[in-house]
């Protein structure tokens, strides 16, 4: 690496919804003549940084180190997505044993990085940047509105826990919220216990970085991220996103059979896309719901199911398509089991409406596309983010909440068909805030000005080093 560019370090953390957006503003920062990057990643996910490597040879490289052991992780697995939520206590804390390794390689580096930049779920490495006296800045993949509720909650866990509903009188509209709906991270903090504690303390670190870098634009939710800014007093809020606008590797060779039966649709906006994110397994119940409410919504639809990948899985039903189903529908149905490319399918012309989860890079991959949001919120930041688009921007209407229920097939089926009808209210609003995200992320929009201040903040930061 060349000793006259800025070395940046940047520690994603391997979940597929944490790290897709810190590698898309990796991307970001690559195409930046005057900065050289280095990743931190454990071998089996290094695959997922091929796109960017490949794309940026000369400028990006990579720190390996070994996944550490950890008794609650068995032996091999390195993503959440193997382990679902539950592992996220797990991992933060086994990883917080990379410190020692980290601090070694720095001290041997030629040309050490002058900053960290890593994710919100990696707290713990603000003190890892102060032992080697470099700045933290600490990257959200979430929206402004989860980070702000995240803040006020690790702050008083014990308060926020005892009450039934909770109510966040220092955040813009003062909303409230039943407590099963506050993001799932912060529910399963038990007092006194080590993990918990850890991952409390760790949470709490992030206000003390020396900046912060959030994937979400003013538009979509500028009174949030004055709420965030008024909680981390002088230090810099840069809000970049939407990041993935164009995502590095989104592009396919080949035309996938879903994207061909989309084509032979003609009128705009009329099929509905259902997907719940790469971890939500749905149960037997809630496939049968699911499915008779489609069936009677009379609506053009894609459907992303999730196959079970365990015995026990699929014995009990989970993931399974009710027999039959696919002949009733066959014509307006497509049902695409396992992996399917969300982007160009929400980008296709006849894509009008999204039944999400509600997941943070699924909220912005729909509003990029400008498609409706039915939202089925379920677990971690979904009911926060099901709050901001149907009370606050007004692009979505919910079908069912929470991770176990199941929603009455026939109401389904009105919704479906009035969202997805004409030209909805939600469809018309998310097609003006498609406009608003295309303008934040073009040239001299928010998040472009935002962006180059960033990078200027860190050329800045290798400038004061030069000088110490």
């Amino acid at each position: 690496m060349s000793n006259s560019k800025t070395h940046i370090l940047v520690f994603p953390y391997p979940a597929q919804g944490h790290m897709l957006p810190l590698l898309d503003l990796t991307h970001q920062l690559a195409l930046q003549t005057t900065l050289t990057i280095t990743i931190i990643i454990t071998p089996k996910n290094l695959p997922i940084l091929n796109p960017l490597l490949t794309t940026h040879p000369n400028t990006i490289q990579t720190l390996i180190l070994p996944f550490p052991s950890h008794p609650k992780i068995p032996s091999g697995v390195e993503n959440v997505r193997e382990l679902g939520i539950k592992g996220n206590y797990p991992f933060i804390n086994a990883l917080s044993n990379l410190q020692n390794p980290i601090i070694q390689w720095f001290q041997t580096h030629l040309n050490p990085p002058v900053v960290l930049i890593s994710d919100f779920f990696l707290g713990w490495t603000h003190q890892l940047a102060t032992r080697l006296n470099i700045p933290r800045i600490a990257f959200y993949s979430s929206g402004a509105f989860l980070t702000a509720v995240m803040n006020l909650c690790w702050r008083n866990p014990l308060l926020f826990q005892s009450q039934e509903v909770v109510q966040l009188s220092d955040i813009h509209g003062m909303p409230s919220f039943k407590r099963d709906h506050l993001p799932s991270l912060f529910r399963r903090y038990i007092e006194s216990d080590p993990e918990s504690e850890f991952v409390k303390e760790s949470f709490i670190s992030n206000a003390e970085s020396w900046g912060f870098v959030i994937n979400t634009f003013r538009a979509l939710e500028g009174s949030y991220l004055d709420d965030i800014q008024a909680q981390f007093g002088k230090r810099r809020v840069f809000a970049v996103g939407p990041l993935g606008y164009n995502r590095v590797g989104a592009d396919t060779e080949d035309r996938p059979e879903v994207l061909r039966w989309l084509d032979r649709w003609d009128e705009e906006g009329s099929v509905l896309y259902v997907c719940f994110g790469s971890q939500k397994l749905l149960k037997r119940e809630q496939m049968e719901a699911l499915a008779f409410g489609l069936e009677r919504s009379g609506t053009q639809f894609v459907w992303v199911v999730k196959v079970p990948s365990t015995e026990e899985q699929i014995e009990e039903g989970y993931g399974l398509v009710p027999d039959g189903f696919e002949d009733r529908v066959s014509g307006r149905g497509f049902v695409v089991k396992g992996w399917a490319p969300q982007v160009a399918i929400l980008g296709h012309r006849v894509v009008g409406g999204f039944l999400s989860h509600c997941g943070w890079n699924s909220v912005l991959e729909a509003v990029v596309a400008g498609v409706g949001i039915l939202g089925w919120p379920m677990e971690a930041d979904q009911f926060v983010n099901a709050r901001l688009l149907v009370e606050d921007m007004g692009i979505a209407v919910r079908v069912c909440e929470g991770a176990d229920s199941v929603p009455d097939p026939d109401e389904l089926g009105r919704v479906i068909s009035g969202v997805m009808s004409g030209d909805s209210p939600q469809k018309r609003r998310a097609k003006l805030m498609k406009e608003e995200a295309v303008m934040a992320v073009s040239k001299n929009g928010a998040s472009s000005k935002e962006l180059d201040e960033l990078v200027n903040a860190l050329q800045q930061l290798r400038v004061k080093e030069g000088s110490q």
